[in-house]
């Protein structure tokens, strides 16, 4: 493989850690189960304790000094939506742990056998806009080694197809060629162990047992394989810890796995007391033939105008899932290159794309990747009698081990620890689809769906673009009709983690934008429970509405804690009580996971930091709500030099600081202890955060690069706006019209839809103030070889030849 440029250079503090945790959680102990429920119980008596207390203040001591009952109110609320959130922290690790205890990982020879007549089919969608080629090859590479037969892996490029400038040019041309470049590199391999497969087949048609000489062949194969991997990982250049985690742990560990069946095979085949049966063999065979065949290709939906632009993942996503089952023709119209369906009637002349529809549609974002048994397992649970119902199956991703930031081990740190919390949410039935990976059934999918017509062109949404958290959505939308989620209890998934302030600050952004506009929908999702006779469940209501709220909830009660100056009598070490149990049980957690105790101290820090972006995203919610806009999507920049975030983002942290310190001197003064000791670890942990992970240096650069955004812009050329100006003035009445080009004028319909189109003449030689490219009659003309005149015609809704009109004109 090319190397694609410098390592990023390793900080102080950064992750020693270059080993992923089991994908099988560990069953954990009596004890950790106790401490866990110990825990929840301890939270819940501080908090009846600290509501007691409270409220009895005004009832309790001089009357001049009682608080007023709105002012307990309010604190009671801020203290008890932050304990709302540490109790649900606490109520999904308890799911965790006991999901842990009984998952049982299925026998891969159980799942061999039960897709050995064939495995539903499979389609892997992979968004892309604008990506580093080097991160969509790391995906690409873990899809098409999926041990998944007859998987197909299709890249949806969205990027403009004809860019303006060369960077986005370059890695326009490079996100094409990379299915090539893939395919490429696993077809030899695929063929060989394909045709060994057939050849073993064939052999065995009429044997029942296999011989020691056949199995010895087959140990030889996987020996072979085993071998290909070595060579292709030894070339390979690695540059950063997420290529060196798929050369270590994707690739060499299925190395290994390959080589540990050869030991396997050629033991069995020694054994004179027992035979490998030919059915156990062939599917053995097919496992090598599914791990290197695989079909490739991409997809670029702004190349139609018959599909949705919209600029976002979700519609990249829809565009693709609406036409499979389809065959179409690529046809050629003034607008641009339209999708048409091939009907019955027109399928002899022929078709251009044809999408397959499959039986299960995978989602994987193009800085994601899988282990090679992800693909397998989760179709395989999908296709169990008890999960007909279940419509999405995932694995909460993890984070890359060996981190180079102190920033992205910290975010890393906050990716784990979310897993496990994705995990216990579903011992509750409150699962979530996570868009980074899941697999997909299509016909929950198809159920769903809601279309609509945009210029006369058919838009459909299986996945809701209302806000940037579509995944959110889609799955409040699944559970309503009926569907269920689940998360499957390994971690078969990875995926990068923004190792700058900048871009963290874009993904988190987005993160907290949206769910306050989708919680509405959980009454919904009541009523639709009701009516089907089911009874709602407290902890799963109460784990959704966490997921969806407690960004908002807890970035404006921490604030807010340190602004208002509550009466003396309110503040009381009791909150302080109640908040421990939770740094304790992360802080354990933590430790399990790979990372230290005190990590926890460095996430609070961190959360701090984002306190301005968690802000930002609430905010955004609150402007769609009232606008009825949708979201802007914005892509989570992967590059290795900085993103510089918004001024609001870099300059909010040095404001809580000062905020903490005349809290502090106000509290001390008044010798209310606790809220002293709260605005003290506010003011210190705030600086920890600016010093570590943004660092002074890069504050006064990026407000200096916001100033100076704003004091000098780009100069403009107003030509171009003068231009369409001028041009879109209508013709003086009675004044003969000049056509630019009549094919766009009968297409798109005359001067009040396309004014550019239709010039106003003044003399004989007068010429059309902005001059249009005409589209001459060959654009017309699609892949087959069909009359130009036919296809101009069904193209431009006329039923006669282009030729009878034209003659009619004249």
């Amino acid at each position: 493989m090319p190397d694609h440029g410098r390592e990023r250079r390793r900080q102080w503090g950064a992750d020693r850690q270059q080993d992923p945790m089991p994908a099988v959680p560990a069953a954990p102990s009596d004890f950790t189960m106790a401490a866990g429920r110990m825990a929840l119980v301890v939270t819940f008596v501080a908090w009846l304790a600290f509501l007691a207390t409270t409220l009895g203040h005004q009832f309790t001591g001089p009357a001049a000094e009682r608080p007023g009952l709105l002012q307990s109110l309010f604190y009671v609320g801020l203290v008890t939506a932050l304990a709302a959130s540490a109790m649900a922290y606490l109520v999904a690790r308890l799911g965790f742990f006991a999901r842990a205890r009984t998952h049982r990982r299925a026998a891969r020879a159980a799942i061999d056998e039960e897709f050995a007549d064939g495995a539903p089919s499979l389609t892997m969608i992979i968004p892309s806009y604008q990506e580093d080629a080097r991160v969509v090859r790391l995906t690409l590479l873990t899809a098409a080694l999926q041990e998944y037969p007859d998987l197909r892996v299709v890249l949806l490029v969205d990027d403009p197809p004809h860019p303006r400038y060369a960077k986005p040019e370059q890695l326009l041309h490079a996100a094409r060629d990379l299915p090539g470049e893939i395919e490429a590199l696993l077809a030899q391999p695929g063929a060989h162990f394909t045709a060994a497969r057939d050849r073993f087949a064939a052999r065995a048609a009429t044997a029942r047992d296999a011989t020691a000489a056949e199995v010895h062949r087959l140990a030889a194969y996987y020996e072979e394989a085993e071998t290909w991997l070595a060579r292709f990982v030894a070339a390979y250049t690695t540059t950063d810890h997420s290529e060196r985690f798929v050369a270590d742990h994707v690739l060499g560990r299925l190395g290994a796995d390959l080589s540990v069946t050869a030991a396997a095979l050629r033991t069995a085949a020694d054994d004179r007391h027992t035979r490998l049966s030919t059915t156990r063999l062939g599917e053995l065979y097919g496992r090598l033939a599914s791990i290197f065949s695989v079909q490739i290709s991409s997809f670029e939906r702004k190349r139609y105008t018959s599909l949705s632009h919209e600029p976002n993942k979700a519609m990249n996503l829809n565009a693709y899932i609406g036409l499979m089952g389809g065959r179409y023709r690529e046809v050629a119209t003034p607008s641009g290159i339209a999708l048409v369906s091939a009907s019955d009637e027109t399928e002899a002349e022929g078709f251009d794309i044809e999408i397959p529809d499959p039986d299960y549609v995978l989602t994987l974002d193009a800085d994601s990747i899988l282990l090679p048994e992800y693909c397998l397992r989760l179709v395989h649970l999908l296709e169990q009698d008890h999960n007909q119902r279940l419509a999405v199956a995932q694995t909460p991703y993890s984070a890359y081990p060996g981190a180079a930031t102190r920033m992205e081990r910290i975010a890393g740190a906050t990716t784990d620890i979310q897993h496990i919390v994705h995990q216990g949410m579903t011992h509750y039935f409150a699962t979530f689809w996570v868009g980074a990976n899941a697999v997909l059934r299509k016909r929950a999918l198809d159920e769903i769906c809601e279309t609509e017509y945009v210029g006369g062109w058919p838009v459909h949404r299986y996945i809701k673009d209302r806000t940037v958290i579509e995944d959110t959505e889609s799955s409040i939308d699944l559970v309503i009709h009926d569907w269920q989620l689940h998360n499957y209890g390994e971690r078969l998934s990875y995926s990068a983690t923004p190792p700058d302030f900048g871009s963290l600050a874009i993904q988190r952004q987005r993160w907290a934008n949206g769910g306050l506009l989708i919680a509405p929908k959980l009454l919904a999702y009541m009523r639709a429970r009701r009516a089907r006779g089911e009874r709602n469940r407290f902890s799963e209501l109460f784990l959704r509405a966490n997921y969806m709220m407690s960004i908002c909830w807890t970035s404006i009660s921490l604030p807010l804690l340190l602004v208002y100056q509550f009466n003396g009598r309110l503040m009381s070490p009791i909150v302080l009580l109640m908040a421990l149990p939770y740094f304790l049980a992360m802080a354990s957690d933590l430790r399990t996971l790979g990372y230290k105790p005190l990590d926890v101290l460095r996430i609070y820090a961190f959360n701090l930091l984002l306190l301005a972006v968690n802000l930002a995203g609430w905010a955004s919610s609150i402007a769609q709500g009232l606008t009825g806009a949708k979201g802007q999507f914005r892509r989570t920049p992967k590059v290795r030099s900085r993103t510089v975030p918004a001024l609001l983002f870099v300059v909010f942290p040095y404001a809580l600081i000062g905020l903490s310190l005349v809290t502090l001197k106000a509290d001390y003064d008044h010798q209310h202890w606790a809220n002293a000791f709260f605005a003290a670890a506010n003011a210190l942990l705030g600086a920890y955060a600016i010093l570590a992970f943004v660092g002074l240096r890069h504050s006064i650069a990026d407000v200096w690069a916001n100033i100076s955004s704003w004091l000098y812009t780009p100069a403009r050329s107003t030509a171009r706006a003068q231009q369409v100006r001028r041009s879109a003035k209508p013709a003086p009445l009675g004044a003969r019209a000049e056509v630019a080009n009549w094919q766009e004028v009968l297409y798109f319909g005359g001067t009040d839809v396309a004014p550019q189109m239709v010039q106003p003449a003044t003399g004989p030689r007068a010429r059309p103030q902005a001059p249009q490219k005409r589209v001459p009659l060959t654009h017309f003309r699609r892949a087959t070889d069909t009359p130009v005149e036919t296809v101009a015609a069904d193209a431009l809704g006329i039923a006669q030849p282009i030729d009878d009109v034209v003659r009619a004109a004249r």
